[in-house]
This record gives C-alpha cells, structure tokens and sequence, in this order.
C-alpha cells in the first residue's frame, strides 16, 4: 500500500507540474489512487485519492489533493495518520466498511482550526446518515470486560484494545466535524460517529462534532481519555454512550436531538453481552461537567440521561431541556448495583437545570433513595457557552 500511493502521488505530481490542458481524465489502477484533475476555465482542480488499506508507514494527506475513503483505512502500530486543518474527506456512501481507525500503538494527528475544520462526510450527492462507518481509535488503556494485560475486541474491523497504560496516547484530534457516519455491519455491530475503545488520557481530544450520524454520536469503551467541547447533533439512537469502566472525562458537550434519537447520555458500567471481567470488579466511574441536552419537548417523550449496568459517575452543572424524563437509574442488587452507588454518592448530580421535564428522576433499581439523594443544587444548573465555543466550525 504504501509503495502505491507514493507512486501514485509522484505520478500525479510529474502529470500536473508539466501541463495545464484540457487533457482527458488519467486513472492509474493502484487502488490508491485515481487523477481526475482536469483544468476547467483556467483553474485546475486538484487531484483526486482513493485512500483505504492497512498502512504499515506514516501517511500524511496533502491538501493539494481531493481524498475519498473508499474501504477501511487501518493504521497499524507505530504509524501516524496526519490529517492537515481545513481538510475535508469524503467517504463513499457503502456503509459500515468505510472508516478510519487507529490501531493501538498508531497515532492520528489531526488539528483543525475553529476557522478551518477538518470534515469527514459522505461522498453521497444526498447524504443520509449511515451512508460510512467513522473514525475509529484503540489504545491501552483499561477496559473492564478483560483483566490485567488481556485485550478485547472492537465490533467493528474486530481489532485489539485495552491494556493497563491508563496515559496511553493515541494521537490530538481538533475542530473535526464528522458527517452522516453510523453505518451498521449487523444488528449487533454498528459505527458511531467517534468511537474511543481502551483511549488513554494522553490522547488530546476537543472540539470534536458528530453530526447526523445512524447510531452513537460518542462512545466510549473503557478508556481514561479526557474529552473537551463535544457536539452531537441529530444522532439517530445515542448522543453520548459509555460502557466497559470508562472513567475519563467530558467536559463542555451540547447535545441536540433530531427527529430521530435515543438517549442523550446512555451509561453502561461494564458491556453486559462481555461481562465484568476485571479483577478485581471495577465500574465506569467518569467525571461529567457543563452538559447540554436539548430534546423535542416533553409532549414528545424521550430521556435524557439513563444510567444503568451499575455505572457510577459525577455529573456536573448540567441543563436539561425538553424531556418526559430527565434521569432514569436502572440496576440490581446483584451484578449492576446502580441504585447503591446513588446511596453511597459515587453515582452523583450536582447543579442541575430542568426546562419542560416532566419527570425529573425515575428510580428503576431496587434500591430507595429520594431525588435529593441523587441530584443536589436543583435549578442552580446553566447551559454549556455553546454559542460561544461552537461558532465557525459546527453545523448548528
């Protein structure tokens, strides 16, 4: 793979340092590359790049070229994905097996700019969403469905993650807005639009959109990573899901629902279909702060926030608007002990605002705890400065 793309770069720089005519489309069968760089009314457009395969070496894009995904691109360990700002990749519309990942030991360094974004889309002329996969990162950090040094494997192109490396560094990601992803292999097997599996803390991750995607907007499989300045937009069934012990971060997220939705944060404290399989048992325990959820209005139905399989969290300064239900707890007194996490204060809000919230807690544990067990500082909550921090780059 990569012999072929630097030879079909050097042929498309060698084709286009020597003419500017109206010369026809050249196509160089490399699998990697395709020149359909024509000059139109004096301006030469730039070349186009098919891009997929598993890559051995470092690949930097060139914003010189025009790159459409057409398959999966896998970046094995110790490589590097450089992804330039201002960039936009286009992925062709064939569902869940187009998508960008990030092996374990691999890195993705792509830093757009409030101004100039990187965007992942559809290559579709009407995009829909589920039309690609998305992007993908693995890394080593703890996960709870293995123990010790075990690794598990992502649903999607069934690749490693998890490890004890808690400060594992899967690369920087910034000002990415990511389009249309979600597209699903199987029933059980779907994309979402950015899925950290086993990411560390010593990945930097912020302002960071999925938009319209068929199913998660984030999800987070186990993993220390701390993420700042997430939108999720229109996602068809989760804004925010986590499950298998993630225990990082999130901090400043505005979340929209479309016609189309689920939760906007749904909780797991281990994947139910793996298990807890940590030993010592240990549960996603991430710290939460300035949280926007806006839903369809109350009429509508919807919730908010589900917290279940005995996940614990502290959530912080959180508004909440347009709901039948602002929390549902679900759990057990046997393997998902969410209600006894409210009981002993590692399952927490604080400072939080409901607007046309029918209901503000539903209780589904089998524990008894009131409200003002689980949620302190009632109304004292305000909305994340999206208005502020997502101007120039998102789609809202």
């Amino acid at each position: 793979m990569k012999n072929n793309l630097i030879l079909g770069l050097a042929i498309i720089t060698l084709l286009f340092s020597c003419t500017t005519d109206d010369t026809a489309d050249i196509v160089i069968n490399d699998n990697s590359v395709v020149n359909n760089s024509t000059t139109t009314g004096g301006e030469t457009t730039k070349p186009l790049v098919y891009i997929s395969g598993t890559m051995s070496t470092n690949l930097t894009l060139d914003p010189n070229n025009q790159y459409i995904l057409n398959g999966p691109l896998i970046m094995e360990a110790g490589t590097t994905l450089t992804i330039p700002k201002g960039m936009t990749i286009k992925a062709e519309a064939t569902g869940a097996s187009v998508y960008i990942a990030i092996s374990q030991g691999a890195r993705i360094i792509a830093e757009g700019t409030a101004s100039e974004p990187i965007v992942m889309t559809s290559n579709a002329s009407n995009p829909v969403a589920g039309n690609w996969g998305g992007l993908i990162l693995l890394g080593k950090a703890p996960v709870n469905s293995v123990t010790g040094t075990q690794t598990s494997t992502s649903e999607i192109g069934s690749l490693p993650y998890g490890g004890t490396d808690a400060a594992d560094n899967s690369g920087s990601l910034k000002y990415i807005r990511l389009e249309y992803s979600g597209g699903a292999a199987s029933g059980s097997s779907e994309n979402n639009g950015f899925s950290f599996y086993g990411v560390g803390n010593g990945t930097t991750a912020e302002y960071l959109e999925s938009y319209e995607g068929k199913d998660d907007g984030f999800e987070f499989f186990g993993g220390t990573i701390e993420v700042t300045h997430l939108v999720s937009i229109n996602n068809h069934d989760d804004s925010i899901d986590w499950t298998e012990g993630f225990s990082g971060k999130i901090t400043d997220a505005y979340v929209k629902h479309g016609p189309d939705h689920d939760k906007g944060i749904e909780a797991d404290g281990y994947n139910s279909d793996y298990g807890n399989n940590a030993s010592p048992k240990w549960w996603a325990n991430p710290t939460l702060t300035n949280i926007t959820i806006i839903g369809n209005g109350s009429s509508t139905g919807g919730e908010a926030v589900r917290l279940r399989v005995g996940t614990k969290a502290s959530l912080n300064n959180l508004y909440i608007k347009g709901f039948e239900k602002g929390f549902g707890i679900h759990g057990d007194a046997s393997d998902n002990p969410t209600g006894a996490w409210v009981l002993d204060g590692t399952l927490h809000a604080t400072d939080v605002t409901f607007d046309d919230v029918t209901t503000k807690l539903e209780n589904k544990t089998t524990e008894i705890f009131t409200e003002a067990e689980f949620v302190t500082g009632d109304g004292n909550g305000t909305a994340t400065d999206f208005a502020t921090w997502g101007a120039g780059w998102s789609r809202e």
